[in-house]
């Protein structure tokens, strides 16, 4: 399996009238519901909030997810690659 690092590939956003989005860069999902969907990207840690939120389509070997829903925010959190593996998930959200 090939490891991906940030800047080799790229992280793109669409948002069609906060209904739809179509993502790519992204290295995996950590959690999703109806209300927040959790993904690791390319450039860090993406929180995706909102109401009835549906993960339609998702293909991790091409980085890709399709979302569906009432999107309300995008919060974007950085985490150091090196660090990574020796914190826990909420230790590298809340940095």
């Amino acid at each position: 399996m090939e490891e991906r690092t940030g800047g080799s590939n790229s992280h793109k956003i669409m948002i069609s009238n906060r209904k739809t989005g179509v993502l790519n860069g992204v290295v995996d999902v950590l959690s999703f519901d109806v209300g927040e969907i959790l993904l690791e990207t390319e450039l860090g840690m993406l929180m995706i909030k909102g109401n009835d939120l549906h993960v339609n389509r998702l293909t991790l070997e091409k980085g890709e997810i399709d979302i569906e829903g009432k999107i309300d925010s995008l919060t974007y959190s950085d985490v150091k690659t090196a660090s990574k593996q020796n914190e826990s998930l909420l230790g590298r959200l809340f940095k």
